[in-house]
């Protein structure tokens, strides 16, 4: 009989864990970018800027877009238009990681 109850417990609490969705569930609606707690893709910097300047450069905040559930940031107006007309050619691939 006690053996009955841990296992009736057991259960319980199982399903309790799958209705609430904690933690288990989280990745699910992660964004595809990898990206800082902040939601900044690529640490702030200008994913235009490796293709046009042949070097990193620092992003300006003035200058963000969202696309694919981050923020990115470019070092100045004509790279984020650049961005916007093909995200796909600029964004590093894989999201990323």
């Amino acid at each position: 009989m006690k053996r009955l109850k841990v296992v009736f417990f057991l259960a319980l609490a199982g399903s309790l864990a799958l209705l609430w969705g904690g933690p288990t569930f989280s990745w699910a609606a992660k964004s595809p970018v990898n990206q800082s707690w902040r939601g900044v893709a690529i640490k702030g910097y200008d994913p235009v800027a490796y293709f046009t300047l042949g070097q990193p450069a620092q992003g300006k905040k003035e200058f963000e877009y969202e696309w694919q559930g981050a923020k990115w940031r470019f070092a100045g107006q004509e790279h984020l238009e650049l961005f916007k007309a093909d995200p796909e050619k600029f964004a590093p691939r894989y999201g990323g990681y």
